[in-house]
C-alpha cells in the first residue's frame, strides 16, 4: 500500500486549499481513510476521517464545518478541502489507511498505512 498526499503549500488566513491523497491499489474502497496534522513537538492529530463502505465522515471539532472530506473510489483517492483556514491549522498533514473500530477511528494507532504528508502553512 501507497499513499501519497499532495497539495500543501502557503496561504493566507481565510484562504482554502485541496489537499489530495492518492492511493495505490484499490485502498480507498477497502480501508477507512484518514487524515491526520501534525506541528513539531506535538502529537499527531486527527482531522477528519471517511468509513469504509458507509462513507460516513467523522470530523475533529476544530474542523467541523471548515473542512471536508470526499473519496473517489474509481479513482482511488481521497480528498480534504480545507476552507476559512487559520494560523493554527498550520501543520504537516497525512493520509492513512486501515481498519478502525469506532472508538479507534480518531486514533493514530487505528492506522495501518500512512502517506509521507503535505506541509500546509497559514500566515495571518
Amino acid at each position: 500500500v501507497q499513499l501519497q498526499a499532495s497539495g500543501g503549500g502557503l496561504v493566507q488566513a481565510g484562504d482554502s486549499l485541496k489537499l489530495s491523497c492518492a492511493a495505490s491499489g484499490r485502498i480507498v474502497s477497502r480501508y477507512t481513510m484518514g487524515w491526520f496534522r501534525q506541528v513539531p513537538g506535538k502529537e499527531r492529530e486527527f482531522v477528519a476521517a471517511i468509513r469504509s463502505g458507509s462513507g460516513h465522515t467523522y470530523y475533529s471539532d476544530s474542523v467541523k464545518g471548515r473542512f471536508t472530506i470526499s473519496r473517489d473510489v474509481a479513482a482511488n483517492t481521497v480528498d480534504l478541502q480545507t476552507n476559512s483556514l487559520k494560523p493554527e491549522d498550520t501543520a504537516v498533514y497525512y493520509c492513512a489507511a486501515g481498519s478502525p473500530i469506532l472508538s479507534a477511528l480518531r486514533q493514530t494507532s487505528g492506522y495501518n498505512y500512512w502517506g509521507q504528508g503535505t506541509k500546509v502553512t497559514v500566515s495571518s
